[in-house]
């Protein structure tokens, strides 16, 4: 998180547990020429258009009064969504036994994309999944990505 998504997560943060909302991540990027805070927000039964509106709502005066960025830039406010990446350890954690894909810089057996269930996520970074009857362990670095897919 670089040091504008951090203040801003440090702003965001107590909003949202006033609100009974997690903060899944805060992005401060340039996409297009137009720079962009994006605020993730997350709760355990699923968020709404409102909890997005209503947080929006509380979060603007907040950022107005802390001017953490000197330009402009648009400011979002998302659910962290079904199919979200994992970051953290407590990512990983929480959703261990999830079906996940993962994304790899270099291809494996022809594949730069794999799936299975998430079995365990080292200190080292190190994430391991069981993709049919095989378990599979994909070292940090291998990987660029470790999202959540939904299973049909």
């Amino acid at each position: 998180m670089n040091k504008i998504a951090q203040k801003a997560y440090d702003i965001a943060l107590p909003i949202a547990e006033s609100m009974g909302l997690e903060i899944w991540d805060v992005e401060y990027l340039k996409e297009a020429g137009q720079w962009f805070l994006r605020v993730y927000i997350d709760k355990a039964e699923g968020v709404s258009i409102n909890d997005c509106e209503d947080f929006s709502k509380a979060m603007s005066p907040a950022l107005d009064e802390a001017d953490p960025i000197e330009s402009s830039y648009v400011f979002e406010v998302s659910s962290a969504g079904a199919e979200r990446e994992l970051k953290r350890p407590s990512d990983f954690e929480r959703f261990m036994g999830s079906f996940v894909e993962v994304r790899l810089y270099k291809a494996r057996d022809g594949q730069k994309t794999l799936t299975g269930h998430l079995c365990s996520y080292n200190e080292d970074g190190t994430v391991t999944i069981k993709s049919g009857d095989e378990e599979i362990a994909f070292p940090k670095g291998s990987y660029s990505a470790v999202k959540l897919r939904i299973e049909f």
